[in-house]
């Protein structure tokens, strides 16, 4: 049975916007040149890649359900109580080999001496074997680490077989004439003597696909990045975190952005009382501090929560609740930067000599802003979206780690970041948990950074050239 969460809809929602916008785009010139410029980058397309990564993920792990239930007594369909998406089906093994405690990544035994009773009924305190992980091997101790490497390299032989496949099918698609031959085709991606950079696209995707079969191949017997505290394994955390991750950063960007530009083009272009009124509207807004007022509304959504109790079915739908409110706080909270930006910039926009023009000839100051002023900050714009993004996956992990983020029980990286605070501290340090959150944290900040520096350079005006 479907179940749709309120953030489900909304990523929906903006992936149909998106699609249009594409769509629109297509027909557009001056929309799509732009993003024909970021498509010849090519650290712009690697960047992509890994972003397109991500946001699968993202969408497979938004489509929730309620799983059958098999009753044997009667015909009807029965609906389990549980919530789960679609990517819970996909990592069902590593959902639901669960340890006892902590294991450290790749091992096969706990990472905490225990009391372990002996076949001749003795007791001894030792390093108890784990119940999913290197439970193939009869002497973990010897055939450990040849059993991991042989996992490592049919990981290796397999992407390399995947890739090689997925890089044929591109090519064969590239070539413009039937009786061109393959090798010429693939000369022109190897060059770069085509519109796109394919050899970076194939290097991204053969370096991910790589890395992917590896870690299938590990998962299928080991913790790949250990176990936390329950016994859970961190990678299947880190893959559920990705969810939250985006749509901290997209939903709170769909919230602030029309504020943002609204605000800003009319303090720029009016100028007057309507300048002063939007300037101390944002620098109040500045003056109170984001931390007491994301913390404020926390609270009382928690007391409305607590005094409604029959409106919420499920933990999920309340967690999923308190992470909408979250976006919606910090939307409020962050689009005062664009703003201040966006109306500097229109102060010095509306002095050129096309704006004066459209002025004297009696266009509508609405035309006037969407036709002449909006195109001409999309740079500022685009820039600052992605930006932002980076900074609220970042802030997600901050808020979360004073207890004012998103719910204890929803999977995110601020959540296993703030749970292995008291890890580190342990002798030996747990550090997995922790450099999971970290890793998966820098390629999705990194590739969004490198992207945005792509999409600033297409869509600056005077980098293109056109004034």
């Amino acid at each position: 049975m479907p179940v749709i969460f309120i953030t489900d809809a909304f990523i929906f929602l903006l992936v149909f916007m998106v699609l249009a916008f594409v769509l629109y785009a297509r027909k557009h010139e001056h929309l799509s040149a732009p993003w024909k410029d970021v498509a010849r980058r090519p650290i712009a397309m690697s960047a992509a890649i890994f972003l397109a990564v991500y946001v699968v993920i993202g969408l497979i792990d938004s489509l929730h359900f309620h799983p059958k239930l098999e009753d044997t007594k009667s015909d009807k369909t029965i609906y389990s109580t549980e919530i789960l998406s679609v990517l819970d089906i996909v990592l069902n093994d590593l959902r639901q080999n669960t340890e006892r405690t902590y294991s450290a990544p790749l091992a096969s035994y706990a990472f905490a001496k225990e009391m372990i009773e002996l076949p001749d009924g003795k007791q001894t305190r030792d390093y108890p074997r784990l119940k999913y992980g290197g439970a193939h091997l009869d002497d973990p101790e010897s055939e450990g680490s040849s059993d991991i490497a042989k996992r490592l390299v049919s990981g290796l032989i397999s992407g390399l077989l995947i890739s090689l496949m997925l890089i044929f099918s591109v090519i064969f698609q590239l070539k413009k004439k039937p009786e061109e031959p393959f090798k010429v085709t693939l000369q022109k991606c190897i060059k770069d003597e085509l519109d796109i950079p394919w050899y970076a696209i194939f290097i991204t995707l053969t370096f991910i696909t790589l890395v992917i079969c590896c870690v299938y191949s590990l998962a299928q017997h080991y913790h790949v990045f250990g176990t936390d505290k329950v016994g859970q394994d961190v990678l299947y955390q880190s893959l559920k975190s990705i969810r939250t991750g985006l749509v901290i950063g997209t939903l709170t960007t769909l919230v602030m952005l029309p504020f943002a530009i609204m605000m800003g083009l009319m303090a720029g272009y009016f100028r007057g009382w309507i300048d002063d009124v939007i300037q101390y509207l944002y620098t109040t807004l500045n003056s109170i501090p984001s931390v007491l007022l994301i913390a404020a509304s926390i609270l009382l959504l928690q007391v409305y929560i607590s005094n409604h109790e029959a409106d919420f079915t499920s933990l999920e739908q309340r967690a999923d609740l308190r992470l909408l409110f979250l976006c919606i706080i910090l939307g409020i909270t962050s689009w005062t930067g664009l703003c201040r930006l966006l109306r500097a910039e229109t102060l010095k926009l509306r002095e050129v000599d096309y704006v004066q023009a459209a002025q004297a000839f009696g266009v509508g100051n609405i035309t006037i802003m969407l036709r002449h002023l909006l195109p001409n900050v999309m740079h500022i714009v685009m820039i600052s979206i992605v930006l932002d993004f980076s900074g609220l996956v970042l802030a997600e992990a901050v808020l979360s780690y004073i207890n004012i983020g998103v719910d204890p029980s929803m999977y995110s990286w601020g959540n296993m970041i703030n749970s292995a605070r008291l890890e580190i501290a342990r002798d030996p340090v747990v550090w997995w948990s922790l450099a999971a959150a970290f890793i998966f944290m820098f390629i999705l900040v990194l590739a969004a950074n490198l992207f945005s520096d792509a999409v600033r350079d297409a869509f600056d005006p005077r980098l293109r050239g056109d004034i």
